[in-house]
């Protein structure tokens, strides 16, 4: 029997692999005709479908005769549908655009690589290790286009696609879409791994500088005729369709351009390389067109590339894009023409055409490039706060703290211009009267604030003021100054003499102990307090203001310090420090603690550890709202210097316990487990309780994912909770006088309760989820341990704690549901997406009787699981119980309508609930609207009787009209059933939760 015989019997006897209508004379038949349809000059293309049905019936199975499944067999059969989907893309002369119209990637990717294969590609080659100019030109130009179609699929990819309106629910259809979907997102990964080969391949075509050749119908046949008969013309440079050196530059550039376009936001360098690209592929589309045989370039499309990369040629492009005042600050802002910068905020004062938002990351950047050691940007960022400070006077905003730290210091400079900007910021002739009165109060409280009078005489005398205030508000402004300073004489009009005017000593020491509150430079501080003891002896400048508060701890030693002016200093600074830290102005607080630690090291060791403690604290408060926001580490000399401080034995040094704590929770939070379960040192353990409630945290987390049996650290926490949450009549100290929360752990309520909130601010600092989710699950298990608790609070690893405690009227529970409280609501200030703490919230909410809360909770917690109930909640969020909470929540609220529905979310219905609730005529949802949702064919029978029962035609027809509907028929298989129920859940919890949020 010959080959083709033997192939022929293989497809005959293989006969499930082809549709059973379809016999193998008129599968050539229809071969014959479409030969024909090719070679026949049309001007309408094959329809590419052609491809896909050639390739479905090439790639489909076998069965043996076992009624086993194996590969598509390489028969003849198989051969020439895939020649003949080969030939169909030749006619489309390999127009990548239209292909990809018209194929998905799972068919376009078969195709290619069937190119590939044809074309002699080595299978399994990597095409960045080939030398293309080696390649005959078919084999190149295949390469080039597999390629070229990767890097397009990947940048198609990251395009937004509209979501097609899905039709009646039909299984084997949704069944297929979801395998071709799986299979795309499969060669989607594989091209991305892919895709900086893919690149250099492209580069390298760059460099060939060759005319190559694409596959047509006739050198596709005379590849699949026998080895002898071909005569090497398929190797030669002339066989197939020509393609110039410029059209392959043309369409690579584009392609490479898109792909680096994409990668640009994320790299600058790779940005520039887009410009580049898209530059060349413009010219090249000037000087030879956008249209050729083998490919189109979409010319609105590569506009808008180069718009978007500032690669624009023409001079009116230029102009237009200058003209806008965006483009001319980004312009300023890179040049560094900061004089028409401001140019350009100034005249926009009068049109408001920039949004605030614009103008203050401007300012920002401005800041940060000040920050970096640019001096000259000091005035220019002083001029840009000032205009947008005057634009949110007239927009009726607050204003900005940034104009209040600028404005620390005034000079008459600064002066000149915030009156230059004010009256440029204002047509007098056309502004409105609020404009005015907003203008006219800022200058009042301005002249208010200041002390200098040559200042405030600048202002009072100027045009603007005298024009937007009446004489009666000025009257009332001066006699105002004058109550602040019996001393100060204002006049509207010049006076020759007030510059002469003396200042007495009380005037000046005023002024000076005002600058010394104001000012965080640390050398002007000490330049201020000099002068200021040079004046009087008699003073004790750290009580000029209350606000400087100290550690009673630290307190008593810098007050114990002998020389007044070091005392004074001392105290000040680190009181400043500690501020700019409460306020998280760590800049201006490490400046501060570090001309601290320089003056108390010449003479005090006992200080300089002191400052050294705080400044380690500051580190940690720095990095956490730093780099460790963003997830990064800190690094390991942090780490050390934080582990050396809990090991610290300094003999009378002064210890803030906040210091312990947050280093305690810093360890726990960038999981130093290890250290803390089992290299700590033992000392530490038994002396420091945070260490030891630290280390217990540790271990227990550390053990979570292990079997009950491993848990004994979980039971240690726990009996330590349980001691600090209990109440006696006595109440121990250790030896360094804290209280001890490990042994002996005593107290009466009062003092219970003050350092159960200790604990409860020393798990504050904690942000890592495990920690949290363990510390909340810990409290809300001793919460539900109560014998009158009625709503027991659900939580995550609630399992792993103790189901009892022997002395329970010992535990101040009152105590425990504030703590539970704190903690959740501090929990999901960390993570407010955190599924199982939104449902301890609902659950608190639902003990406290808030049900439209608990509601609120209950519906965010499944929508942050589900995008918006777009898929299915998970069984383990939306348990029965949270479902029965939330059909008692819509029961109290006389929602009746929505109980019955949420009864269909149980596991078995709850049919009695259901219809007690329909009976309900008080309803305060939207009842027959929600009849939609109802899947269950029992309670829509129900609907229709109870409605028929009391004449109400409407809404029995609503009823009928859901019931009829066919995909809730009985006879459906389960899955149309199954499916038809999910719809309706997702839809009805979407519609709940726009009502509830």
């Amino acid at each position: 029997m010959s080959a083709e015989a033997a192939d022929r019997e293989a497809a005959t006897s293989s006969r499930p692999c082809t549709p059973p209508q379809t016999s193998w004379f008129e599968f050539l038949l229809e071969e014959a005709l479409l030969e024909q349809h090719l070679q026949k000059p049309s001007p309408d293309p094959p329809p590419v479908q052609l491809i896909v049905q050639f390739l479905e019936q090439a790639s489909k199975p076998s069965v043996n005769e076992q009624n086993q499944v194996q590969p598509p067999p390489d028969n003849k059969r198989n051969r020439i549908l895939k020649l003949l989907a080969l030939k169909v893309a030749a006619h489309l002369k390999w127009d990548l655009d239209v292909l990809e119209k018209s194929l998905s990637v799972p068919v376009l990717n078969m195709l290619l690589n069937e190119l590939l294969c044809i074309s002699k590609v080595p299978p399994g080659t990597k095409h960045v290790d080939v030398d293309l100019s080696s390649l005959p030109p078919t084999t190149a130009m295949a390469i080039l286009l597999y390629n070229r179609w990767a890097i397009r699929t990947i940048v198609q990819s990251s395009f937004p696609v509209k979501q097609v309106k899905p039709g009646p629910p039909q299984l084997n259809v949704m069944n297929q879409m979801q395998q071709e979907k799986e299979l795309t997102e499969n060669i989607l990964k594989v091209l991305k791994e892919q895709a900086a080969d893919s690149i250099l391949v492209l580069e390298g075509a760059l460099k060939l500088n060759k005319d190559l050749y694409v596959h047509t119908i006739r050198t596709l046949d005379l590849l699949a005729m026998e080895p002898g008969m071909v005569n090497g013309e398929t190797e030669s440079s002339t066989a197939g369709l020509k393609i110039t050196a410029e059209e392959i530059e043309c369409q690579v550039c584009y392609d490479l351009g898109a792909i680096y376009f994409q990668q640009g936001s994320t790299n600058a360098a790779v940005h520039e390389n887009a410009k580049e690209k898209f530059f060349r592929t413009k010219e090249l589309v000037a000087k030879n067109g956008s249209s050729s045989l083998h490919f189109t370039i979409d010319e609105e499309r590569l506009a808008g590339y180069c718009q978007a990369c500032g690669v624009l040629t023409s001079s009116s492009d230029d102009a237009s894009q200058q003209a806008t005042p965006y483009s001319q600050i980004h312009s300023c802002m890179k040049s560094g023409n900061y004089q028409d910068l401001v140019k350009i905020f100034l005249e926009d004062n009068l049109t408001l055409s920039l949004p605030v938002q614009f103008r203050q990351s401007v300012l920002r950047e401005l800041f940060q490039k000040a920050q970096q050691g640019n001096d000259a940007l000091d005035e220019v960022c002083f001029k840009v706060c000032v205009c947008n400070t005057v634009c949110d006077v007239l927009q009726g905003e607050i204003i900005d703290i940034q104009f209040c730290l600028l404005f620390l210091k005034p000079s008459k400079e600064k002066i000149d211009f915030l009156l230059e900007v004010c009256s440029r910021s204002i047509n007098l002739e056309n502004a409105s009267e609020a404009l005015k009165r907003r203008m006219a109060a800022f200058l009042k409280n301005l002249c208010l604030g200041l002390e200098d009078l040559q200042l405030v005489f600048m202002i009072s005398s100027h045009e603007l003021f005298i024009k937007l205030l009446k004489d009666d508000e000025r009257k009332l402004l001066i006699d105002q100054m004058r109550k602040r300073s019996p001393r100060i004489n204002l006049c509207t009009k010049p006076v020759t003499s007030f510059y002469d005017i003396p200042a007495s000593a009380s005037v000046n020491i005023g002024q000076l102990e005002h600058q010394l509150i104001l000012s965080v430079d640390p050398w002007r501080i000490r330049q201020i307090l000099i002068e200021l003891h040079g004046m009087t002896s008699e003073r004790q400048f750290w009580t000029v203001s209350n606000k400087w508060e100290v550690p009673n701890v630290y307190g008593n030693v810098i007050l114990g310090i002998k020389d007044n002016l070091t005392r004074d200093l001392v105290y000040i600074l680190m009181a400043k420090g500690l501020h700019c830290c409460a306020i998280k102005d760590f800049v201006h607080a490490k400046q501060l603690f570090a001309a601290c630690l320089e003056l108390v090291t010449e003479f005090s060791p006992k200080l300089r550890q002191v400052m050294l403690n705080e400044m380690l604290l500051l580190d940690i408060y720095t990095h956490e709202a730093g780099p460790g926001a963003s997830g990064e580490r800190p690094p390991s000399d942090l780490i050390s210097r934080v582990r050396g401080y809990l090991e610290m034995r300094v003999p009378d040094i002064p210890l803030r316990q906040v210091i312990a704590e947050e280093c305690v929770a810093f360890l726990l939070n960038w999981r130093e487990n290890e250290y803390l379960t089992m290299q700590v040192p033992l000392p530490l353990v038994q002396t420091n309780p945070y260490v030891k409630l630290g280390q217990l945290l540790a271990a227990t987390c550390k053990e979570l994912p292990g079997p009950k049996e491993s848990r004994r650290t979980a039971k240690d926490l726990w009996e330590v909770v349980v001691q600090i949450c209990s109440v006696s009549n006595q109440h121990k100290r250790g030896n360094d006088g804290r209280v001890s929360l490990i042994k002996h752990r005593e107290s009466t309520l009062g003092i219970m309760y003050r350092y159960l909130m200790r604990i409860l601010f020393f798990f504050f600092p904690v942000q890592e989820p495990l920690v949290l989710t363990t510390i909340l699950s810990l409290f809300v298990k001793l919460h539900n341990v109560r014998e009158d608790i009625v709503n027991d609070i659900a939580a995550e690893h609630i399992s792993i704690w103790p189901s009892s405690i022997p002395n329970l009227q010992s535990v101040d529970f009152e105590a425990v549901a504030v703590t539970v409280k704190e903690l959740v609501s501090y929990a999901l200030t960390i993570n407010p997406n955190n599924h199982f703490w939104l449902i301890i919230q609902a659950d608190i909410y639902f003990a406290t009787n808030q049900y439209s809360a608990a509601l609120h909770y209950y519906l965010q917690a499944g929508a942050v699981c589900s995008d918006f109930f777009i898929k299915m909640v998970p069984p383990d969020v939306y348990t029965d119980q949270v479902i029965k909470r939330m059909i008692k929540c819509c029961s109290l609220l006389n929602c009746h309508t929505q109980v019955a529905i949420l009864c269909q979310f149980l596991r078995e219905v709850d049919y009695k609930t259901a219809f007690k609730a329909l009976q309900e005529q008080n309803s305060h949802d939207a009842m027959d609207s929600y009849y939609e949702y109802i899947w269950d064919v029992t309670i829509l029978e129900y609907l229709t009787y109870l409605h028929h029962k009391r004449g109400e035609t409407d809404k029995r027809q609503i009823a009928i009209k859901a019931i009829g509907q066919t995909e809730l028929n009985a006879s459906n298989p389960e899955e149309v059933l199954q499916l038809a129920a999910q719809r309706r859940k997702k839809k009805f919890l979407q519609a709940m939760a726009k009502l509830y949020f």
